[in-house]
């Protein structure tokens, strides 16, 4: 078995941290001939929470879980970390502004990019606590130079998710027989879901998804829509956000990203723009990726129609606006 990677999960305590804790633990991310050490992080009022995840942890016995370590002490658990989870984030609370909710989270990701120079720099990051792509901006920001910007991703693996389940859902198929859909932009209610280009397996062959729909009205309206507030639809059902779905998202995000993608097929990951699709550079954008060796690289040379360039500049417009007051809360 190979030597433990040494993994990070913050907001460990919370409903999130709950269900992804079990997934990566028992081989879902790594593999099954990966050992880990797995490092809990959350704030001190938890503790005792966070001490009843690692009990249950203990409990699972599980084969590739070598040791798990619960923690409130932020550069301690940042320290020779191999993989990181950035799941803790101030949640948007009633009567709060997105503004207020940026500089609450400015505190947080830049503390915490900070801490990531105890990390090992060849570490992995994923930021799933909203606002994600912000978010991973400014921990890429503190993290420099020890952890490259390219190693600091944003979670847009559940709108991609959702976006399978949906064209499978409209064509009657299952998700693992659709691929390449894309998420453009911001994980937010002006993220862009795109099947222009993407493929679907049925009848024994692989058609365009667009013509297998055939519903132009469809596809550039209610399937849009449906990504884009299926998180707020979830919570007016439960009562509660998406916490399995989202779990399950980021694992297959980091999975990935060690693993490597399938030849032939992309997926939707937020990463800081190289200026490809006339993207800015700099701006942390959800862009369709493959991945080998553990590097990604933006799927180029796409056709961008006119309706897409809309939807596309829009999601943008609302980055460049939440990057220029996450950085002023900075200072």
């Amino acid at each position: 078995m190979a030597a433990p990677l040494r993994v990070l999960v913050t907001g460990a305590a919370g409903q999130i941290g709950y269900s992804l804790v079990h997934q990566i633990a028992k081989g879902d991310v790594f593999g099954p001939d990966q050992s880990l050490i797995m490092v809990l992080l959350d704030i001190p009022p938890m503790q005792a929470v966070l001490e009843g995840v690692a009990m249950e942890l203990d409990d699972c016995a599980l084969p590739l879980l070598k040791e798990v370590i619960p923690c409130t002490n932020e550069a301690e658990a940042f320290k020779d970390i191999d993989a990181a989870w950035l799941v803790g984030a101030m949640p948007r609370k009633e009567g709060m502004e997105r503004k207020d909710l940026l500089a609450a989270n400015v505190k947080i990701f830049k503390s915490q990019g900070a801490s990531l120079h105890n990390a090992k720099p060849t570490c992995k990051v994923i930021v799933v606590g909203n606002p994600a792509n912000t978010n991973a901006l400014i921990c890429s920001k503190y993290a420099a130079p020890h952890i490259p910007a390219r190693n600091i991703s944003a979670m847009t693996r559940l709108d991609h998710n959702r976006a399978l389940a949906q064209v499978a859902l409209r064509t009657k198929t299952q998700s693992k027989d659709v691929k390449n859909v894309i998420i453009w932009g911001n994980h937010s209610a002006t993220q862009y879901p795109d099947v222009r280009h993407a493929k679907i397996q049925i009848g024994g062959e692989e058609k365009a998804v667009e013509a297998v729909i055939n519903d132009e009205a469809y596809l550039h309206g209610e399937f849009i829509s449906v990504i884009q507030k299926r998180g707020a639809a979830i919570i007016g059902k439960r009562k509660l956000s998406s916490a399995m779905s989202a779990a399950k998202a980021s694992c297959d995000h980091i999975r990935d990203w060690f693993r490597g993608t399938k030849p032939g097929e992309w997926v939707s990951m937020a990463v800081p723009s190289d200026g490809s699709y006339g993207i800015p550079e700099g701006v942390v954008y959800s862009f369709p990726v493959t991945i080998e060796n553990k590097e990604w690289k933006v799927v180029q040379g796409l056709s961008i129609d006119d309706f897409s360039r809309g939807k596309m500049d829009a999601t943008l417009k609302e980055l460049q606006g939440e990057r220029d007051e996450a950085l002023a809360a900075c200072q």
